[in-house]
């Protein structure tokens, strides 16, 4: 594993060549985004770019054009398939550059061939730029091959590193929520109203588990804050409709993880919000981190 260390506006960050992932993210010294030891992938999905889908396939099969694919495993307690295929593979730097303290941006890039369950191809670029603004990171998909692709994508930071999130607040300004069954598949839409997932003013996290899809966002943004400071993510919510909130119960490790996404959970299946990549099209979704 290769990493580039960013330096800008008071903010470092540093990214990798596996999966194109933020591999930390720091301001002033404080840990917005925790690092990992630099062998191995990153551990729960940490940092890197999901795609050519966010969240799951539930039970790894999905009907696409009138065929039916079926995708490996890799969520096996519950038999989908989890985060694409891009997360853990070796991507190229195809571009580097640090300007003094002021601003930096490394340019990853992947090929993804034909695999199974997914017989399309893809080129896939992914820019970090660094600046005082904060870590902004632009996914860029193309359709190189033959044939129309089901595609979706979103990142999958861990947000600070306390290590109690029941006492982080969070802000998250999204009328519905995915509720799920015991298997994480998508079985409702609701309103927040009435469920203990309303957090469209700011408040602590507590006891609430959370790992659901929201959607319908009065604006594209999260605001975290822990203990010894905040952060901020936006996005355009016109590209990314969705964000995945994850609270971590039961995994052992700390944060909160805030994935936007261009599309719901099973989106393979229902396809609510699939994007359809001809042959030649391309498709850029942005997303920003910056300190509070």
């Amino acid at each position: 594993m290769s990493t580039y260390t960013l330096l800008g506006g008071g903010y470092q960050a540093d990214v990798t060549d596996v999966g194109a992932a933020v591999h930390g993210l720091r301001f002033d010294g404080r840990e917005l985004i925790p690092g990992w030891a630099p062998e191995g992938p990153p551990p729960f999905f940490n940092g890197a770019v999901l795609a050519p889908w966010p969240n799951r396939v539930v039970g790894a099969r999905y009907v696409f054009a009138d065929e039916c694919f079926e995708l490996p495993v890799n969520e096996p307690e519950r038999g989908h398939a989890l985060h694409g295929f891009v997360a853990a593979v070796p991507w190229t730097c195809a571009e580097f550059a640090c300007v003094e303290d002021d601003h930096a941006f490394a340019r990853f890039t992947h090929t993804l061939e034909p695999q199974p369950g997914y017989p399309f191809r893809l080129r896939l670029e992914t820019r970090h730029d660094l600046s005082a603004a904060g870590l902004t990171t632009t996914v860029t998909a193309e359709n190189i091959g033959e044939n129309a692709a089901p595609y979706g994508t979103g990142p999958h930071p861990w947000l600070l590193a306390g290590p109690d999130v029941r006492e982080y607040e969070l802000d998250l300004p999204a009328a519905k929520v995915l509720l799920v069954d015991e298997l994480l598949a998508p079985r409702a839409l609701e309103d927040v109203t009435y469920t203990p997932y309303d957090y469209r003013q700011a408040r602590r996290i507590g006891d609430t588990a959370i790992d659901h899809a929201f959607t319908a966002l009065a604006e594209g943004q999260v605001r975290v804050r822990g203990p010894e400071g905040g952060l901020e993510m936006s996005w355009d919510a016109t590209v990314l409709p969705w964000v995945q909130i994850c609270t971590g119960t039961g995994l052992d490790y700390h944060g909160l993880a805030v994935e936007p996404m261009t599309c719901p959970p099973d989106a393979f299946n229902s396809g609510t919000d699939l994007i359809v990549l001809k042959p030649g099209d391309t498709h850029r979704a942005a997303w920003t981190l910056a300190a509070l």
